[in-house]
């Protein structure tokens, strides 16, 4: 088990670092858009910085393979959240993006959702699932997917709008969550396939199973939406949402899949229960919008001196200082 924890926050800390590697390259991009994707796909693979991401994010994908082999979906997740802090740091460090006091309110109450979550297990009576039914796979992602494509397309056409509010990117977040989620119960199939005995059997019954497609799909249009979500948006605020949503996700919806077993314990029941739903009520009540920029103040005498601000407009004459002008001379003057 300490091995699948070691792996968790390993993976933690290769996402965290993925995703701000590559919110650093797309800075310096020109715009993306989801609805230009060979566009997006050429320009990301030009830039160094964001293939060291997405390699960044590929490791924190196979560490999460032995996570699911070694802890339950429920305690896997409840490390995977504690990510978010290390990803709050490093958009602070590297990206210089900062927080308001309600959104560090509710990574705390997240940590705290946690916390109820982690105190739920109990080592040697949390077991680890191995399969799951195809179809009732299917049933639960499906109609995920076709969610989160459509709520990232709602948020696509209000972000159109010429005189919209400036978004937080929680739409965007919820909906790349949607498609991660997906990808991670994807992963935890994946991982109970490689526990079968030969190569050949193995890989075998994976390609039967709806896992590897689901892989490719969560990863082709996860890639694309997540890039023009990132452009848009802090990461400091749409990867905690986006984990948020994955996490919780991939515990209830997966569990229940994968038939692992919740705590017959009533106080650990209730622990993994109040987590989670701490966990959903702190990501509905996150800010839905960016405060507007403050205009600048007026330029015209702010960087001029007081005493060269009140001059006379004589001087705009060019007659020098304390001179005045000449009166015109009258008819009969000069004798």
């Amino acid at each position: 088990m300490w091995w699948g924890v070691v792996a968790a926050l390993v993976a933690n800390l290769l996402y965290s670092a993925g995703f701000v590697l590559e919110k650093r390259a797309l800075a310096a991009l020109p715009e993306v858009s989801v609805r230009r994707p060979a566009r997006l796909l050429r320009l990301v693979l030009g830039s160094w910085l964001w293939i060291g991401g997405s390699l960044a994010l590929a490791s924190g994908f196979g560490a999460q393979l032995v996570v699911y082999r070694t802890l339950p979906i429920a305690a896997a997740q409840g490390i995977f959240v504690s990510g978010l802090v290390i990803l709050v740091l490093l958009s602070s460090v590297l990206l210089g993006e900062e927080t308001s006091g309600r959104e560090r309110y509710a990574l705390g109450a997240i940590l705290l959702a946690l916390l109820m979550v982690v105190l739920s297990l109990k080592e040697g009576s949390d077991t680890v699932s191995r399969s799951a039914p195809a179809p009732l796979i299917l049933l639960v992602c499906v109609p995920s997917l076709t969610l989160g494509v459509w709520l990232y397309g709602s948020a696509e056409r209000r972000a159109r709008h010429r005189h919209r509010m400036p978004t937080t990117g929680v739409e965007y977040g919820v909906a790349v969550g949607l498609l991660y989620g997906v990808s991670s119960l994807a992963i935890k199939g994946v991982s109970s396939h490689l526990t079968t005995g030969g190569f050949g059997g193995a890989l075998l019954g994976l390609l039967r199973s709806p896992y590897p497609y689901l892989l490719l799909f969560t990863g082709v249009f996860g890639l694309v939406m997540s890039q023009a979500a990132l452009q848009r948006c802090r990461a400091s605020l749409i990867v905690p949402v986006c984990t948020t949503v994955t996490c919780l996700f991939t515990a209830v919806l997966g569990t229940l899949s994968f038939g692992e077993a919740l705590p017959a314990d009533p106080l650990r029941l209730a622990l993994r229960i109040g987590g989670t739903a701490l966990a959903v009520c702190v990501l509905l009540a996150m800010p839905k919008h960016d405060a507007p920029p403050k205009p600048p103040p007026p330029s015209s005498e702010r960087e001029l001196p007081i005493h060269e601000s009140r001059r006379p407009a004589a001087e705009d004459t060019g007659v020098p200082a304390g001179q005045g002008t000449a009166a015109p001379p009258r008819e009969g003057d000069g004798g």
